[in-house]
C-alpha cells in the first residue's frame, strides 16, 4: 500500500471495505448492530465527538493515540456509570486528502484500546467533512442495582479518586513545548506524555466495588468539574484535603506545586473516577485498588466546595466550573 493513498483516492466504498476489517464479521454488514444483553440488566449508551484542532493535532497525537483516546473517553463514561462495554460505532468525517494509512492507524488505536477490555467496534458511518471528527458511541451494561449516578452523594460520603491528577495536562504541555521538562528522567517523561495520549478508563475497578450506595462520575473534564457536578447534582457540598489529591511525583518534581495542584484540578482528562460513598466502604475500596487511589475529602451538607490546606501555607480554594475548560466561553 502506498503511504500517498488518500480517502479520496480510495473511495467510499474502498475505505468502508478497510475499516470494516477492524470490527468482527459477524456484527457488521447489514443497517444496523444487534447486540445481545443480560436478562435483568439496563443498557447504557453514551457518545463523545473529537474534533481536530479542538481535541487533538498533529502536534500533540499521533492518529494512533486519536483512536485511543477516543475510544477512552467512552469507555470512560461507561465505566463512570458502574457498566461494563458491550461495543461501540465509530462515525468519522473526514476531508478527502486524509491519507488512508491515517485512518487506518485511528482504527489500529481504536481497536487496541478496546481489545484490553474486552470489546470491539459494532457499526458506525464515514462521510466527508471539512476537518477530522471521530464520533464514538458506546453501549454497555449493568445490573440496575450498581447503576452509579452524580445525585446519589450524602453528607458524610468519602470523596474518593482512582488514581493520579494533573498527568495528562503535564503530559500535553510537554508535546507543546519540548523544550520543558529538561530536568525530568526519560522514563518520567514518557510516563506524562503516555498519560495524555494513551488514557486507560478505569473499567478495571468495577470488580472491586462494593455493594452499596456511589455517586459518581469520571474527571476528563478536571477533578474540580467531577465534584462540582456531583454535588450540584446531590445537592450538596464538599470539603476537600489539599495534601492528599493524588499527583504523579513527577509533576511534583516538575512544576512548582500552585501549578501541579491547578493542573490536578482542572486540567482534564485523566479519565479517572471520582466516588462518593460511606466511609469505611471508600477505606476497603483505596486497600484493594493501591496504586494512587485515595480518599480526598467528605461530602457535607452545605453549598461550599472548598479545597482546605490544612497546613495553612495556602488560602482556601473555592471550586468552580469556571476556570475549567467550556467548549464555548470567550477565551
Amino acid at each position: 500500500m502506498s503511504d500517498s493513498l488518500t480517502v479520496q483516492n480510495l473511495g467510499e466504498q474502498g475505505l468502508l471495505k478497510r475499516v470494516q476489517s477492524f470490527c468482527p464479521s459477524t456484527v457488521v454488514g447489514d443497517d444496523a448492530a444487534v447486540l445481545p444483553t443480560e436478562s435483568g440488566m439496563l443498557l447504557v449508551v453514551t457518545s463523545d465527538v473529537l474534533v481536530d484542532r479542538v481535541h487533538f493535532s498533529n502536534q500533540t497525537t499521533p492518529p494512533e493515540s486519536v483512536g485511543w483516546r477516543s475510544a477512552a473517553a467512552n469507555l470512560s463514561d461507561l465505566a463512570a456509570m458502574g457498566a461494563s462495554p458491550l461495543g461501540i460505532t465509530v462515525g468519522l468525517g473526514l476531508p478527502g486528502e486524509v491519507l488512508v494509512s491515517w485512518v487506518e492507524d485511528l482504527y489500529r488505536g481504536i481497536t487496541g484500546c478496546l481489545q484490553k477490555y474486552g470489546t470491539v467496534i459494532v457499526g458506525g458511518d464515514l462521510c466527508r467533512s471539512p476537518v477530522i471528527t471521530v464520533a464514538i458511541t458506546a453501549f454497555g451494561q449493568v445490573d440496575p442495582t450498581r447503576v452509579i449516578r452524580r445525585a446519589t452523594a450524602q453528607p458524610g460520603d468519602a470523596i474518593l479518586v482512582t488514581g493520579f491528577h494533573g498527568s495528562s495536562r503535564a503530559g500535553l504541555e510537554l508535546l507543546l513545548h519540548p523544550e520543558l521538562g529538561q530536568e525530568l528522567s526519560q522514563d518520567d517523561r514518557i510516563s506524562l506524555i503516555q498519560a495524555h495520549q494513551y488514557p486507560n478508563p478505569r473499567l478495571d475497578i468495577l470488580p472491586s466495588l462494593p455493594e452499596t450506595r456511589i455517586s459518581g462520575m469520571d474527571s476528563s473534564d478536571g477533578l474540580a468539574d467531577a465534584i462540582v457536578q456531583i454535588c450540584r447534582a446531590s445537592g450538596v457540598g464538599a470539603r476537600l484535603d489539599r495534601q492528599k489529591i493524588p499527583i504523579h511525583p513527577a509533576l511534583k518534581r516538575w512544576a512548582s506545586s500552585e501549578k501541579a495542584m491547578k493542573w490536578a484540578l482542572y486540567g482534564g482528562e485523566d479519565f479517572e473516577l471520582v466516588l462518593c460513598l460511606q466511609r469505611s466502604a471508600a477505606q476497603k475500596l483505596v486497600e484493594r485498588l493501591g496504586g494512587a487511589a485515595a480518599i480526598v475529602g467528605t461530602i457535607t451538607s452545605d453549598s461550599d466546595i472548598r479545597v482546605i490546606d490544612f497546613t495553612q501555607e495556602t488560602p482556601d480554594e473555592i471550586l468552580t466550573l469556571e476556570q475549567g475548560f467550556q467548549h464555548f466561553s470567550s477565551d
